[in-house]
C-alpha cells in the first residue's frame, strides 16, 4: 500500500492504509499451510518497562472483562483499571507493541501484537504468560478473539491466522483458504449474535464460519476498500467499518445484503463497539466519534475530547473510554 504520510510511529497497518492515496493492493501470495505455530528463535523477549506515563502513549486496544478494564499499548504496555480514570501499569514478559484484547470471563484473556506475541492471563488481567512469540515471522497479530477459557483465535497480517483449543498451551494455524488465500490483512474477527464466526480485512475482505471456525467462507464484500473494525448487531447481523468512513450493516451477513451508513465524514474509522442492543460506536481519525443508530441505520457525530486519531473504545458507565494515539481518554456521557 503506498502511503502519502505517517501518522505517530506505528499506528499499525491501520493508519498506513487509511492514508492511501491508491487503491489496496494485495500483500502477497500464497495461503500458508498447517503447521504448529510455536518454534524455536535466537531472539530473547525481553520485559516491558514500567512507566509513569503509560496511560498517556499510545494505546491500541481496550476490554471490559466485567471486573476491570484492560488496555494494551505500543512499548508492551498493559495497564488495568476499575474506575477508567486510574490506570496501573502490570508486569508483562514482552515490549513488543500490543495491538489487541479479548476476554472470554472475567479471569480468562488473550493479547496480541507484534513479533506474533499472544500473551495470556488466568486471573483477570493481574498476571501474563507469553504463548507465542515469532519475530522472524515479521508479522503482527492484529485482532483476538477469547471464546473460551479453552478457545481462542488470532488473526493479523498477511492471512496471519491461529488457533488455541487447550487454553494456549499449543498454537497452530487455522486452515481456511478462503479468506487466507490472498494473504490479504485481517484486522479484525469477532463472534456473532448466533454463534458464528466473523472476520474483517484489507480490500473489503469479509469472512464467516458458521461451525465454530472450523470451516470458512468468504463472502460478497460491498466495499472494495479496507475493513478495520466489526461488531455483531442483532441476532445474526454484523456492522463493519473502515477507510474513509465507509461503514455497512447486515442483518444477515450470509445473505450478501448490505446497508450502507452514511456517516456524517470521510474519516477513517478504526474500531467500532455495541453501546446497548440499539447502537454501536465507530472511532477512527482526527478524534472522530460516530453513533450509529442500528435499527435506522442514521448516524450522528459526538463530541470528542480529543483531535488525535482513536484504535478503539469501550461503552463505560454511560460513557466511553478511548484509547489511541493521545493514550487515554474519557468521554462522561453518548448524549
Amino acid at each position: 500500500m503506498k502511503a502519502e504520510t505517517r501518522v505517530l510511529g506505528i499506528f499499525l497497518f491501520a493508519v498506513a492504509a487509511a492514508m492511501a492515496v491508491a487503491d489496496d493492493k494485495p500483500a502477497g501470495e500464497g495461503a500458508a499451510a498447517d503447521a504448529p505455530a510455536t518454534v524455536p528463535v535466537s531472539v530473547k523477549p525481553r520485559p516491558a518497562e514500567i512507566m509513569p506515563r503509560a496511560a498517556q502513549a499510545l494505546i491500541m486496544g481496550v476490554a471490559d472483562t466485567g471486573e476491570h478494564l484492560i488496555a494494551v499499548g505500543d512499548h508492551g504496555e498493559i495497564l488495568a483499571s476499575n474506575d477508567g480514570r486510574s490506570w496501573a501499569q502490570v508486569d508483562v514478559p514482552v515490549r513488543s507493541p500490543l495491538t489487541a484484547v479479548s476476554f472470554a470471563d472475567a479471569r480468562n484473556g488473550w493479547v496480541v501484537g507484534h513479533d506474533a506475541v499472544i500473551l495470556h492471563t488466568g486471573d483477570g488481567g493481574r498476571s501474563w504468560t507469553l504463548q507465542n512469540f515469532q519475530p522472524e515471522l515479521e508479522k503482527p497479530f492484529l485482532s483476538v478473539l477469547a471464546l473460551d477459557k479453552d478457545h481462542a483465535y488470532a488473526v493479523g497480517a498477511y492471512g496471519l491466522f491461529y488457533k488455541t483449543e487447550d487454553g494456549g498451551g499449543t498454537w497452530s494455524e487455522v486452515s481456511a483458504p478462503a479468506v487466507r488465500g490472498d494473504e490479504l490483512h485481517l484486522y479484525s474477527l469477532r463472534k456473532l449474535a448466533n454463534g458464528a464466526l466473523f472476520v474483517a480485512g484489507e480490500q473489503g475482505l469479509l469472512g464467516l464460519s458458521a461451525d465454530g471456525g472450523k470451516t470458512w467462507a468468504k463472502l460478497k464484500s460491498p466495499y472494495e476498500g479496507t475493513f478495520f473494525g466489526a461488531v455483531p448487531v442483532g441476532d445474526k447481523g454484523v456492522l463493519v467499518c473502515g477507510l474513509r468512513g465507509n461503514a455497512y450493516l447486515s442483518r444477515d451477513p450470509s445473505a450478501g445484503q448490505w446497508q450502507k451508513i452514511e456517516t456524517t465524514s470521510p474519516t477513517s474509522l478504526f474500531g467500532c463497539e455495541a453501546v446497548d442492543g440499539n447502537a454501536v460506536v465507530m472511532v477512527g481519525l482526527n478524534g472522530i466519534i460516530q453513533l450509529v443508530d442500528t435499527a435506522s441505520g442514521a448516524v450522528h457525530s459526538v463530541k470528542s475530547p480529543g483531535d488525535t486519531p482513536y484504535s478503539d473504545a469501550v461503552p463505560f458507565k454511560g460513557g466511553l473510554v478511548l484509547v489511541g494515539e493521545s493514550g487515554i481518554q474519557h468521554l462522561d456521557t453518548l448524549q
